[in-house]
């Protein structure tokens, strides 16, 4: 008994080839191999065991995709404004360009780049924004296994009771939170190691274990170190950096 059918370009996305918006576009413009047949009718159906190739002017495009990391100050929102706040993105000008790549700023680069993988106004540290669905999806995917890394300044006390709590034992909105890695760096600065990425997950984790976050930083998505990039500069992700 064959397999029920599943929309193309859904099965794109969960296959990582690209975002759903990207997979109608590619479609509609006839570039998406099933099984060596072109497909160009929005909606098909297919088996979920297919064979999915792109032509040349989708993965030619996909490599025109820009991926941006910023070390966002404190004050600075991720996404959607909210008065008097300014979105962190107003950061990505020409002037705060970090770096000597080859790649300069254009408006083309503006064109769907979304964050992927919030921080709070109160926090600072690694800011991805990507026009790449594929990238988008690693860092806040529901399978996602990306590891996320924080540096987080601390005031309160903590037993090794608690501090076992916070690597894995913790539950919020009744739900139990994945294995986390937490280790003393030094007197007041914890780091913490997350798979998730609840909202304001960390100084959450900490009040339910008598602690309260002065600072928090987040200096590593995957393989990417935020590394030397100064706060409220940016730069391009290079063509040989990856997540995973």
């Amino acid at each position: 008994m064959s397999e029920e059918k599943v929309r193309l370009s859904k099965l794109m996305a969960e296959r990582g080839i690209c975002s759903r918006r990207e997979a109608d576009e590619y479609i509609a413009k006839g570039l998406v191999l099933v099984d060596g047949i072109k497909i160009d009718q929005l909606g098909t159906k297919v088996d979920p065991n297919v064979k999915i190739t792109l032509e040349a002017e989708a993965l030619k495009k996909q490599k025109r995709l820009a991926t941006i990391i910023l070390n966002k100050p404190i004050g600075y929102v991720s996404a959607q404004p909210e008065p008097p706040y300014q979105p962190a993105i107003k950061l990505i000008t020409p002037e705060n360009q970090f770096g000597d790549s080859k790649q300069r700023l254009r408006q083309e680069h503006f064109q769907g780049l979304a964050v992927a993988g919030r921080l709070d106004i109160d926090s600072q540290g690694l800011l991805l924004f990507t026009q790449d669905g594929r990238i988008a999806k690693k860092i806040i995917g529901e399978e996602t296994k990306l590891e996320k890394e924080y540096i987080v300044r601390v005031q309160g006390t903590l037993p090794d009771d608690k501090l076992k709590l916070l690597n894995h034992g913790l539950s919020l909105d009744g739900k139990a939170l994945k294995p986390a890695k937490v280790e003393w760096l030094n007197q007041d600065q914890l780091r913490f190691i997350l798979r998730e990425g609840k909202k304001r997950q960390i100084r959450r984790m900490c009040e339910a274990v008598g602690l309260k976050v002065t600072g928090l930083k987040r200096v590593r998505i995957g393989k990417l170190r935020l590394g030397q990039l100064p706060e409220g500069k940016w730069r391009f992700l290079e063509d040989d950096e990856t997540l995973d």
